[in-house]
Parts: C-alpha cells; structure tokens; sequence
C-alpha cells in the first residue's frame, strides 16, 4: 500500500529546498515549544487585558503533540500570573462502541477477500460525523459561560478543536500539523490510536482506521481552517520540543515563493523482504537498515517538503502544500480534473542483490476502486529501468501458454495450501536493461524481477492497491506469511494481456519528438490506456523546456549533476544529482537544464499527456 505501515525512521539531511526569505520574515517564526507557547500567551494576555478572557483552541492533526504544547503554554501563563484552564476534546467522541458499528461499512472485517484487514472505503462524513452532537452542544454551553463569565486563558487542545460550532466563541486558534511519515511513527510507538477509539488495536489496524477514516476526516480541516484564515497561526508538531510557529500570512507567502523553484520532496525509505542495497548505498542511508526496498520519492500523500531558509529549517507534509498552491503547482486545469490531488506518483523499487523478486501482482482499474473503495481513479503503472545487473528481469502480462484456470488454480492451492508453482510457466518476462520503460496499465499482471532498480510511476490513486498473486511463500521482515489478494486479483486481471500484446503495447521503441544540435527528446513510453507521457531527453551540455500550465517531474537517471533553471529569473534553480526527482511547476514557465557533470545525461521527463483531460478517472 502506499500509505505507509513500517517507515524507517530517517530523515534525509540532503533533500531540502533552499528558500530566500528576508530577514524580519525568518525573525517572526519561533523554533522551540517554549518561544512558541510564549508567543501565544502573550498574544492572549493582550487579550485577557481588553476582555478578562480569552479563549484559545489548539487543533492539529494527527498524533500532534497537544499535551506538550499546552503545559508549555500553562508555565508561560503563570509567569505572567494568568489563570489558565484547560479542556481537552477528547470527551466529544463518540462512544467507542457506537463508532465500531458506524465504521464497519468503511472497515470491513471479511477476512475471506482481505485475510489481513487491510483494505476499507474512504469515509466520508467528516470529523463531525465521529463525534457526539450532545457532547459538542456540551463544550458549546461551557465555552459560551466562560465567553461571558470566566476570567484568565481558556486552551481548548486536541482534534476537533476548531470544530465550527466552537469558533464563535474562541479568540484565538492554531494548527499544528504532522508529517505522514512522523504521524505513521507516532501510532506505531503507541503514542496516539484511533480518534475516540479508547481500546488499542494492532499498529496495521490502528493505521488502516487512520487512512480510511482519521486522516480522511482530518484533511479537509487543516486546509479549511489554513486557507480560510480561521487560525491564526499553524505549527509544526513533528519535534514536540522544537514546535515552530508561523503566522498564516507569511505561511501563505512562503508557500508562493516556494511555488516559483523547482521542488524535491523528502523521501520516505522502506526496508521489505525482497529489499535490495543500490539506494542505501548511493543515498548513505543508516546502516542500521536491514535494505531498502522502496523509496517514496514522491509519493504525495506520504511524502514532506522541507524550505531550508539558512539558519533554520521547516518541513510540511506534501499533500497540505498542494492543498494550498494546488493551482499554482499543477496547473488550473489540471487541479480541477485531479480534485485537487497531485495526479502522478513516483518511487523507487529497489531489488538489486537482494534475494528475490517482488511480488507477481496486478492493480485495478476505476470502477472496481469505486466500487470497492469509493477512491478517485484506477491504478496504472509504469516501470523504468534505473539499475540492472546480472539476470534481472521484470514480468509483464501472461505468457501465450497461459490458462486461465489452471493458473488461478496455482494461485489458490500457494494462498491455501503453500504450494509452490513455476509462476515463470505463466507470466511472461523480459530481460531488463537500463533505459528500458515497461507501461502497466490497470488490469496487467506484473512484477519486478531481483538484481535491479526501478522508478516507478504510477497514475493517481488515493491509496495503492496492490493485490499479490504469488509471493513465493515468503515471510516478511516480522516472520509473517506474506497477504495474498487473489479474490480481488481474479476479478482485475486482464488475459488478453499476453506476450505478444506487451510486445506490441507495453515495451515500446523510443519515438523522437524534438531533436536539435544540443538534445534529443524522445517518447519512451505512451498509450491510450494511461493518461501520462514518459520521455527521456538525453544531451551533453544543455536542454530547453517549458511549462505550459503543466507540470513536468524530471528524473536525472544517467549523469551526475544538473542544474534546472529558469529562463526568465534564473535565479529560480535547483541543483539536482542522480536519480533525486524534481517537480517543475506548472507555472515556472521556459526554462533550462544545465549538465554540470561529464558526459552525456538522460533526464526522465514525466509530464500529463494531450488530451489528459478527456479521459476518465
């Protein structure tokens, strides 16, 4: 799944995004828990001194550190001789009981189709729809009396803070926010569970409750209250004793300078069974790590971004910049037919010297992630050969052999039984060499064969659906049988989809679409079942491009270093070396690469392809 269940606890020093900001700018954000609650008791003293009161609601996402921050405020207070109360939100839930019941339609427990639990349906009632009307009518009456009667600071902490029927009566109100990666940790150490849930599950549990129905609930909040200006100020929760602070004018000014660079995420690194050691070691990753099996390079749910502004830093999760300069990022257009969401996805995929391959597997199209899910768009893939060594292979479609029910047949008896089948008997492959792009639409059975590297990229789906076929009756990294989906995996695959249709569909002949004296541009991989174009452009010293209210993401796979800089304020550049991804925003307009190594290099350039807008998620 894409959304994260072990991430490894690292943050990569190097990906980072340099930002000028002036100096008063950089001065007005606090860089500790104690500086920020500061901050905000002195803003509500100021208050206290016109009204007798004030009453501040502390909201955040997921796992954010609100008892930290609250007890660093209640200190500040009494050196400033406030009175301070306290309330916590955890009262508003619903009964855990009654919640169970609500939530069973969006986290089905039918062990037959999903032997682990692993997959549900996007709830989609809001963050009102988990708590208790009479609860929330509760904290209303108690608010309004210390609006009208009560003296000193009121913090109201926790999620749900910022509930509508609360903000009349509050007079001031912050974020804090979480990265997806820092949240994901925080469940697994057993700091936080499942909102109004009282009774602990297992971590994969607790995180699939949090994807379907907290983290579904809790987005559109953060965005509200950020965008519209119903807070104050939003923080960052992911270091509770270096909370920073920001208001939410420079907040918003930072985020358009930010739009006008070309951008890295901060990868997320997996370790998994069939791990391999490229990355690891090319990225100086822990040697702590068991492997590194997949790396979310830009996964745009999972993944951060950080704006190193000299002296400090400060890091925000992926998806909520593209909640605030969606448009600015990805284009009008584009922003409108994707919802909102980014609509193409890319990690690394990582067997080289490990033991094995991936998994045999298949994703599925749009109706049936509809159907089953209720998430926007069907899964399509890619694969584009980084690294190959000796051996390596990746599987694509059915051999021309192949039955049908005699390998469905296979597949059951390896789930049931853990009986092993000659899976090569059935599911065609091809040798893998640098530079090839194999296309996976929806429906295609597919795996990555060991001893290479892969960039994958994949079309939008909210969450990743992946439903294993045949996983060599492996454990995984825990000594657990390893999930095998075939009851979803039956009802996707595509047979028509064989060795001669791959040959002429899916591994395809590079086709030049812009040649001149410095460069060449060429298609590597297109087709109507996918709505996004794979292009390779290989040059010695330099190459043009532009953004035309597109977005491009541009992968440096062969060659050291490039710098990507605009043509109109070259002042705009990122620095980019082998294989980090870099996303061109729509509106950065023409612009250059610049070879700043030796020889010749191939840059991978993703980008949505004409007529993306005509076709169906």
């Amino acid at each position: 799944m894409s959304f994260m269940f072990n991430p490894y606890p690292y943050d990569d020093p190097k990906a980072v995004n340099h930002i000028p900001m002036d100096e008063s700018f950089c001065s007005s954000v606090t860089q500790t828990t104690p500086e920020t609650a500061k901050k905000l008791v002195d803003e509500a003293a100021a208050v206290v001194m016109r009204n007798k009161r004030c009453i501040l609601a502390v909201d955040g996402f997921i796992s954010a550190p609100f008892i930290q921050l609250t007890g660093q405020l209640s200190i500040q207070a009494a050196l400033k001789a406030i009175p301070v109360t306290t309330l916590s939100t955890d009262s508003l839930w619903l009964d855990s009981d009654v919640l169970h019941q609500k939530l069973l339609p969006y986290l089905p427990e039918d062990r037959e189709t999903d032997p682990v639990l692993l997959y549900g349906r996007l709830y989609k009632e809001g963050l009102q729809g988990l708590m208790d009307p009479e609860h929330i009518a509760e904290t209303v009456r108690y608010l309004k009396d210390f609006w009208e009667k009560g003296q000193g600071l009121l913090v109201l902490y926790g999620n749900g803070a910022l509930t509508p029927e609360f903000r009349p009566y509050l007079d001031l109100g912050v974020y804090m926010d979480m990265t997806q990666k820092r949240t994901i940790l925080n469940i697994r150490a057993g700091k936080c569970g499942n909102l109004g849930i009282k009774e602990k599950s297992t971590c994969n549990q607790m995180i699939r409750h949090s994807y379907y129905v907290d983290f579904e609930a809790s987005f559109p909040v953060r965005q509200q209250v950020v965008e519209e200006g119903i807070v104050q100020y939003y923080l960052t929760g992911d270091h509770p004793d270096k909370i920073q602070m920001i208001d939410i004018p420079r907040l918003k000014q930072l985020f358009a300078v930010m739009v006008t660079y070309p951008l890295r995420c901060r990868p997320v690194y997996l370790e998994g069974v069939w791990g391999g050691y490229y990355v690891q070691h090319l990225r100086n990753l822990p040697k702590e790590m068991k492997n590194c099996a997949w790396v979310f390079d830009l996964i745009p749910m999972e993944v951060s971004i950080v704006a190193d502004l000299g002296d400090f830093q400060m890091e925000f999760p992926f998806y909520f910049f593209i909640q605030i300069m969606g448009t600015e990022l990805m284009g009008q257009k584009v922003a409108e037919k994707f919802h909102g969401y980014f609509p193409v996805r890319f990690n690394y995929d990582d067997t080289y010297h490990a033991s094995g391959n991936m998994s045999v597997q298949v994703h599925p199209n749009r109706d049936y992630v509809k159907e089953h899910n209720d998430e926007l768009g069907r899964q399509d893939e890619s694969y584009y050969i980084v690294v190959a060594g000796q051996e390596a292979k990746t599987y694509c479609g059915f051999t021309r052999e192949s039955a049908k029910e005699e390998f469905l047949s296979c597949v059951r008896r390896a789930e049931k039984d853990k009986i092993p089948f000659d899976h090569d008997a059935y599911i065609n492959s091809v040798p893998s060499r640098p530079g090839m792009q194999f296309l996976l639409p929806a429906g295609t059975i597919h795996a990555s064969g060991r001893n290479q590297v892969i960039l994958e990229i994949g079309s939008l789906t909210i969450g990743s659906y992946t439903y294993k076929m045949y996983d060599y009756l492996r454990k995984d990294l825990d000594g657990n049988p390893r999930p095998i989906h075939s009851y979803h995996g039956e009802r996707v695959l595509d047979y028509t989809r064989d060795t001669d249709w791959v040959a002429e569909n899916l591994v395809q002949n590079p086709r030049i679409v812009r040649e001149t004296d410095e460069f060449t541009e060429t298609i590597v991989g297109e087709h109507d079942l996918i709505y996004f174009s794979l292009r390779n452009i290989r040059f010695t010293c330099r190459y043009t491009d532009e953004t035309s209210d597109r977005f491009h993401v541009l992968v440096l796979v062969e060659g050291e270093r490039c710098m990507v800089r605009s043509l109109t304020n070259p002042d705009r550049f990122f620095v980019q070396d082998y294989l980090e991804i870099i996303v061109v925003p729509a509106g950065f307009g023409p612009y250059e690469v610049i070879n700043m190594g030796v020889g010749v290099v191939t840059m991978h350039k993703t980008l949505l392809k004409e007529g993306y807008e005509y076709d169906q998620l």
